[in-house]
């Protein structure tokens, strides 16, 4: 497990280099925001976050599972209780954002591999959205 990246994963790195390349501008793994956002873009008043299929409770959907609980219960304890703390803190941490509002993007690293420009294109027109509610 000590191989497993908490940041600069590889579907970070290709989003983030993909927004770059749009030239958009943005500050990485941000220590002082809630949550520590994996992009943050102050400017517009968006984080996103590039959310691991595993660790946050996404595996269930591809795996056919009739729920989430199936799922983890076929995981061991400790697994179980990871994933629902990880699930519960994105709540909080949505919660939290929205309460601010600021604009939360929140992304699966699977959907990030898939279809990296849809990704892109989702966040650009949300960007676009906040510059044109900021001119009026």
């Amino acid at each position: 497990m000590s191989h497993v990246r908490s940041y600069d994963t590889k579907p970070e790195v290709f989003f983030r280099k993909a927004l770059w390349k749009w030239g958009i501008r943005y500050r990485k793994n941000v220590k002082n925001l809630f949550g520590k956002p994996d992009i943050a873009i102050k400017k517009y008043k968006i984080v996103i976050f590039i959310d691991g299929d595993f660790w946050h409770g996404n595996d269930w959907k591809k795996k056919h599972f009739s729920s989430q609980e199936e799922l983890l219960s076929s995981y061991s304890d400790y697994w179980q209780k990871k994933i629902r703390r990880n699930i519960a803190r994105d709540v909080k941490v949505t919660e939290y954002y929205k309460n601010i509002d600021w604009t939360i993007l929140r992304f699966w690293t699977s959907e990030t591999e898939e279809n990296l420009n849809k990704c892109i294109t989702e966040t650009i027109e949300t960007i676009n959205k906040i510059k044109r509610h900021i001119k009026k």
